[in-house]
């Protein structure tokens, strides 16, 4: 497996240390502002500054062929929302970056809202720094909906009319969030699974890429990283969350973290009207 670096500070601290043109991709999900226990709430427009202001290093550090994937939810101001992938877009098209997708993470289960529908999604933006960016989706193939169909006329009748490999995931991804009863849940309130961070490390870096989250949180992007032999990088501002992270790396090479395998298909529960994953 390979080696990681964890940084217990700012993330401008990780990213001023590295080369330019060394990273292949950056995953991350920075604090949505919404005053969660790992962030000060502050006024939107200065919020706005300081993703610039990293956002820009993150151009920097980039290679010609690398990807950053920016994960966010919303902003709230007296009961408005505010998008935050419609800012970032904004700052990311001033810096140069440009959008190839913007990814649904759709979710089944969080607060339920009482004057408003009940928010059940995230978006992923992947953006590149160059038109000459590297992708491959055959790690990440999923099932035909149809796998055994057959064409019935033309050149493909009798044949397969999908490859039998599977297909392109769409920019609609279904996973479970990672709430109580999830097998990778630790104490951080907002964390995302495995398989999510698994599915952008495969289709955007190689192995031995270097793969880095300037908000590591508790190191899910650097374990989806070292777990198919990438170098992963990350900075944390909460020692708690540093100490959480190297114990599910440690768990890793031993081969004992509990993860949600890629794929898995969502249970009932038995005794429960409600729909939850066990993985």
């Amino acid at each position: 497996m390979n080696t990681f670096k964890l940084v217990n500070n700012d993330r401008m601290k990780l990213l001023k240390k590295l080369k330019s043109n060394s990273v292949q991709l950056i995953i991350t999900s920075p604090p949505y502002n919404i005053g969660k226990s790992y962030e000060k709430k502050k006024p939107l427009n200065y919020y706005l500054q300081e993703q610039e202001k990293t956002l820009k290093e993150c151009f920097r550090v980039l290679n010609k062929k690398g990807s950053l994937c920016w994960q966010v939810g919303s902003y709230f101001e007296k009961s408005e929302l505010f998008p935050l992938d419609i800012y970032i877009h904004q700052i990311c098209k001033k810096i140069g970056f440009k959008l190839r997708n913007r990814i649904v993470w759709h979710f089944e289960h969080g607060l339920h809202s009482y004057k408003k529908f009940s928010g059940r999604y995230e978006t992923i933006m992947w953006f590149t720094k160059t038109d000459d960016y590297y992708f491959d989706f055959d790690d990440i193939r999923v099932p035909q909906k149809y796998p055994g169909k057959l064409g019935y006329r033309g050149k493909k009748k009798g044949k397969y009319t999908g490859n039998v490999k599977g297909k392109n995931p769409s920019d609609v991804w279904i996973f479970p969030n990672v709430k109580s009863n999830h097998k990778e849940k630790t104490i951080h309130p907002c964390q995302f699974p495995i398989e999510l961070a698994e599915r952008l490390v495969l289709s955007m870096s190689k192995k031995n890429d270097l793969v880095i989250d300037p908000y590591a949180g508790v190191g899910t992007t650097l374990i989806a990283a070292l777990k198919n032999n990438r170098k992963a990088a990350g900075s944390e501002i909460l020692k708690k969350y540093i100490n959480i992270t190297k114990k599910r790396i440690n768990l890793l090479r031993k081969n004992k973290l509990p993860y949600r395998k890629m794929n898995t298909p969502i249970k009932m529960v038995s005794g429960n009207s409600k729909l939850y994953t066990r993985g």
